[in-house]
């Protein structure tokens, strides 16, 4: 009766805390669950690696309240049915559940994350302007990650004690894209044409409107026709009479941000690439409340459009892919859009870490996937204003500045790497008993990035941007498996061996793209 610690034959979660007291049995379960936390839930799909920080996740365990439930068995009742208990527990035992919860927001967005970047992804049907014309594409089937079975997985996890080596398969299910809706697409197309002006007040930027329509029952049935990836629609489009440019800079009088990064002006196809990314969005005027689509403004990235070859990354290694090097564009002018304090609306991370920004601060595009979009929070229109020269991308933003202007900062915190694996491929054509790297690997990240915003000199706020995880890229050892070389005879001077090839370092270009061909990685 005078016994103060836990009854014999009582265990939480399977841990046996038979004979301790309260804080012990704590301590004991801090000590297991606070090494669970360290770990990372191992997932793959193909050939798709990566983790689930479980920290990342506010992963929480109820330790206190299942020790109370175990420090309360045999003393909660009275006399006659705490004795009961007693016996029965150290005749039967008695296992007590231990309750674990997480943040599941940041639980789905993770898995969102997770599924952008999965190969062989569906690609919805999309839709831009060129020109006169309207682009429709019906888009592709697919894989989408099935949320809930994923969140299942988790949950399972965290409900065992000991930790497992166990890789999971990340769960997916096949989809169809979306049937195109043509009404919907006119509604969102659809304006009326309108000049541009400037009220003086209160003092307001009116932009030039150009007017677009199209024939609903003409474009039906353009796109009745079969075997199309792709359908034009003709557009009407009616011209402003007076335009933003006519009246002058008055409607844009400041730089409210800019951001630059380099690239290798060498690699002449990337440039290309880089300048009509540029080109495609420089003078984009977005008015307050209005979303800007990174997408949408380039339209899809073909030969025809003048995009070249460049190197991206298609399923884990670097590959050349058609549009190769407009994320850095889409990355550059992410890094704008922050410092001109606008809301971010839709964001992904590469699947490898760039080297043209630092972990955190980039956003890869996929044309029919993945997004780029930012919302106009300001008072103001902005006007965009992209060039390259020299090696240099530059992304600037101008307006009108308000009363409040903050000046912006970033910090990134690694929160756990991820060692890269090895892959052998065998190849006929180099002889037996040698190697050759065929690519370097390099390790993954898992990483928060914090923006401080301040006010002159005082700091307002310091709030999570974003939680990343960069997966480890491979290396990929390729082995012959041809004929040995002849030996040459004793007297003859043998020439040097050949040694295995070195590990390139990717230049910039191939470093830090993800392509279009491949929806896993994104546009490069």
């Amino acid at each position: 009766m005078n016994n103060q610690n836990i009854l014999d034959g009582i265990s939480i979660k399977g841990i046996d805390v038979s004979g301790l007291s309260k804080s012990d049995a704590i301590g004991k379960l801090e000590q297991i669950y606070n090494d669970k936390l360290g770990t990372e839930i191992e997932i793959q799909y193909q050939d798709y690696e990566s983790a689930i920080d479980l920290n990342q996740l506010e992963t929480k365990f109820d330790i206190e309240k299942a020790v109370d439930e175990a420090v309360q068995t045999g003393r909660n009742s009275n006399i006659f049915v705490n004795n009961f208990e007693i016996i029965s527990t150290k005749l039967f035992k008695k296992d007590i559940d231990l309750e674990s919860s997480f943040n599941e927001d940041i639980a789905s967005q993770t898995i969102e994350d997770i599924g952008a970047k999965l190969p062989g992804i569906v690609v919805e049907s999309s839709y831009y302007i060129e020109e006169n014309d309207l682009i429709v594409g019906k888009g592709t089937p697919g894989i989408v990650i099935d949320k809930e079975k994923m969140l299942d997985l988790v949950k399972g996890e965290l409900n065992k004690t000991e930790k497992t080596q166990e890789v999971l398969e990340i769960p997916v299910i096949n989809k169809d894209p979306e049937p195109v809706d043509v009404q919907k697409i006119h509604d969102e197309v659809y304006t009326e044409v309108k000049d541009a002006y400037i009220s003086k007040d209160p003092f307001e930027v009116h932009p030039e409107v150009d007017g677009v329509d199209f024939d609903v029952e003409e474009a039906k049935t353009i796109l009745a026709e079969e075997g199309k990836d792709e359908y034009v629609i003709p557009l009407k489009i009616t011209k402003a009479k007076i335009t933003l440019s006519q009246i002058g800079d008055e409607a844009f009088p400041d730089r409210l941000s800019t951001f630059t990064t380099k690239y290798d002006a060498s690699n002449a196809d990337r440039t290309t690439n880089l300048r009509i990314a540029c080109q495609k969005i420089n003078g984009k005027v977005i008015l307050p409340g209005e979303t800007f689509s990174y997408n949408k403004t380039l339209g899809k990235r073909t030969a025809e459009a003048g995009y070249r070859n460049g190197k991206i990354y298609e399923n884990g290694q670097v590959v050349d892919g058609i549009g190769g090097g407009i994320c850095q564009i889409s990355s550059t002018l992410y890094n704008t859009v922050l410092i001109a304090n606008l809301e971010v609306v839709e964001r992904r991370n590469h699947q490898f870490v760039t080297s043209y920004l630092p972990a955190g601060r980039d956003a890869t595009v996929v044309y029919g996937a993945t997004d780029f979009k930012f919302k106009n929070t300001r008072k103001y229109p902005v006007r965009l204003q992209a060039s390259i020269s020299n090696g240099i991308a530059t992304v600037s933003m101008y307006g009108i500045k308000e009363d409040e202007e903050y000046t912006v900062s970033f910090s990134t915190k690694t929160i756990s790497t991820i060692a890269p694996t090895t892959k052998y491929e065998e190849d006929s054509s180099l002889p037996s008993g040698t190697e050759k790297v065929k690519q370097a690997g390099s390790s993954g990240l898992v990483t928060e990035t914090y923006i401080t915003k301040k006010l002159g000199n005082k700091i307002v706020s310091t709030k999570l941007l974003s939680r990343d995880t960069y997966s480890a890229m491979q290396k990929i050892i390729v082995r012959g498996t041809g004929a040995a070389k002849a030996t040459q005879p004793a007297d003859t001077p043998q020439s040097q061996p050949t040694l295995p090839a070195t590990e390139a370092t990717p230049s910039d270009s191939e470093s830090t793209e993800s392509g279009q061909s491949d929806p896993v990685n994104g546009d490069a």
